[in-house]
């Protein structure tokens, strides 16, 4: 089965293609709990890093899930904190902790709080943030949810927390897209940002590939190859309801949504080539962006929509580009070295993500676009699929760890990785999600 990218410029996996080509067959089909659970594993030390101190939430011994602990892995996961053992405490919202005991400890943030159930089977999750070295109550958070949503109401206080005291947006209670597969089955997920809690969205015995997200987060566009051709699906989230939005002579794939999230960026062959246009999310007669007798893919938008980069040969191998969201021009943006494909643009336009082919390895890079410097953040060979978290502070990525396929998060620097390591199937193809509306 022909997959359009690799054919154009292989990547390390022949079973996926990268970021922005979705070949994937789609079951409307209502979520189902995945069977398989992640595991966080944190690595590396930042330069500045906050102490913080969880103390063990007042009754989540008896809970299903620990807050406490699903917050401190959070903040830790961001590069921004580092823990500060709070055992032996027993403290929740409504008291005044002893300060001095927690400066000895070496904390300038205390976290304390309570996880009660209700007599309808509800939770009441409470939480209270001090400020260590000032003296200072900074304020609580509380929520009542379903047994099911205590993971999120813990990452929802990991953003309070985060935001609090970084003065920036938390992406904890965002969600990511990843497809696994095991056997000859795919699968496609959505999960917490930090991998748990993940439900399945579609399967098949078709290759599912970059799964990508409406910037509202209410949709997925992807490429089915269940006509035994690819085509252009885009999913409704909740529903699980589809809707055919490119279907047309040769290769149709490589969606990427524009930020109105009326438009889709794709890939197409109709007219001979892979060439760029662009479609109504509803579907329609497309527009074509580019003419040139090289392959041109991988589309994204830029954050404002005025920018579209993506992949183009046209150079004589595989490099950046980008060009007006209408047409035009493109300007090439990759210099350093001759295979650079996958690019991820930051949320804030500061950053660029991409995958550059160095001497046989495939190595996640960052570009701090004002000045064109890149960057190698990874010590592994077979990284695939970057993608940005929604404050543009972590990436998430695909790679190969000790033989086996995994996700990871990673700083912008590279100096703290986090593995989500999957406990069935290669795990291939994130894409993380926008701000959650609360």
């Amino acid at each position: 089965m022909r997959k359009p990218l690799q054919d154009l410029f292989p990547t390390p996996s022949s079973s996926f293609s990268a970021r922005r080509t979705l070949i994937a067959a789609m079951a409307a089909s209502p979520f189902v709990p995945a069977l398989a659970q992640f595991r966080v594993e944190v690595s590396g030390v930042g330069l500045t890093q906050l102490p913080i101190a969880l103390a063990p939430f007042r009754g989540e011994d008896s809970s299903p899930q620990k807050i406490s602990a699903i917050i401190q892995a959070d903040l830790e996961r961001s590069g921004q904190f580092r823990g500060v053992d709070a055992s032996g405490q027993s403290l929740d919202e409504s008291s005044r902790p002893d300060l001095s005991l927690w400066r000895q400890r070496t904390a300038d943030s205390l976290v304390v709080g309570s996880v009660t159930r209700q007599g309808d089977g509800r939770y009441d999750v409470r939480a209270r943030l001090w400020d260590v070295v000032r003296g200072q109550d900074l304020g609580g958070q509380s929520y009542t949810v379903p047994q099911g949503d205590l993971r999120l109401a813990s990452h929802r206080i990991a953003d309070f927390v985060y935001e609090k005291l970084t003065g920036e947006k938390g992406i904890f209670s965002t969600r990511i897209a990843y497809v696994t597969k095991t056997g000859n089955r795919y699968n496609l997920w959505v999960a917490d940002a930090d991998g748990e809690n993940a439900q399945a969205a579609l399967a098949s015995p078709e290759p599912i590939i970059s799964p990508v997200w409406s910037s509202n987060g209410s949709q997925l566009a992807y490429v089915s190859f269940e006509s035994r051709k690819p085509v252009v699906y885009v999913h409704n989230v909740s529903s699980g309801q589809r809707r055919l939005v490119a279907n047309f002579r040769g290769s149709n794939s490589a969606p990427a949504w524009a930020p109105d999230g009326r438009t889709l960026a794709v890939t197409l062959s109709r007219d001979g080539g892979s060439q760029l246009y662009t479609i109504s999310s509803s579907g329609g007669e497309p527009t074509r962006l580019t003419q040139s007798n090289s392959i041109d893919t991988e589309p994204v938008y830029s954050t404002d929509g005025s920018t579209i980069y993506f992949v183009s040969d046209r150079g004589g191998s595989p490099q950046i580009y980008k060009m007006s969201a209408s047409g035009g021009n493109p300007t090439r943006v990759t210099f350093n070295g001759s295979y650079n494909i996958s690019p991820s643009i930051s949320a804030d336009g500061r950053w660029l993500a991409y995958i550059s082919r160095v001497g046989g390895a495939f190595k996640l890079y960052v570009m701090e676009m004002a000045t064109g410097n890149a960057t190698a953040i990874t010590d592994t060979s077979a990284d695939e699929n970057p993608s940005f978290a929604p404050n543009s502070k972590l990436i998430v990525y695909a790679t190969k760890l000790q033989g086996r396929e995994a996700l990871m998060t990673t700083t912008l620097d590279g100096k703290i990785k986090a593995r989500l390591a999957g406990q069935a199937g290669d795990i291939r193809e994130p894409d993380w999600g926008p701000f959650q509306k609360q």
